[in-house]
């Protein structure tokens, strides 16, 4: 049986060459996420309008999977509903954890490559790091309402 890499080309080219890692001058939401752990560090910036993801992009350093996981997150996200977000990061963190259908996994579309991660305790985190912060925001903004 040949074994993939984890380090594939999808994870490689979201770290390298990020489409979402920039400062987004008119976010009206923002939080910084850290994974003391291993040093992660992201700053998450949203625009939401209407409960709409019109944009976001990220800052900060991490590893690989950090990085790589907050850009395909953002690609995903970017032109949903809070609810839609909240419902592809569920199925991202049931991904995580070993529990997702197939059908499931294909809405993550890129981020599902992440699903090897579940293998590997120490980087979860890593993975988690920028959906985690998403829920955040969108308790944050609850709270505010």
């Amino acid at each position: 049986m040949e074994q993939k890499p984890f380090y594939n080309e999808i994870l490689t080219d979201h770290n390298l060459h990020p489409m979402h890692k920039y400062k987004l001058e008119d976010a009206n939401y923002t939080l910084e996420g850290i994974n003391p752990s291993c040093g992660d560090d992201i700053i998450l910036q949203l625009k939401i309008v209407d409960d709409v993801i019109e944009d976001g992009s990220f800052v900060g350093d991490g590893c690989a999977i950090s990085q790589a996981s907050a850009d395909m997150m953002l690609d995903l996200i970017i032109g949903k509903n809070k609810d839609e977000a909240l419902k592809l990061s569920d199925i991202f963190m049931r991904m995580i954890k070993g529990s997702v259908t197939e059908e499931e996994k294909e809405m993550l579309e890129e981020a599902g490559v992440l699903q090897d991660v579940s293998h590997m305790p120490a980087r979860v985190k890593c993975a988690v790091l920028g959906w985690h912060t998403m829920d955040e925001i969108f308790k944050k903004q609850q709270s505010e309402k």
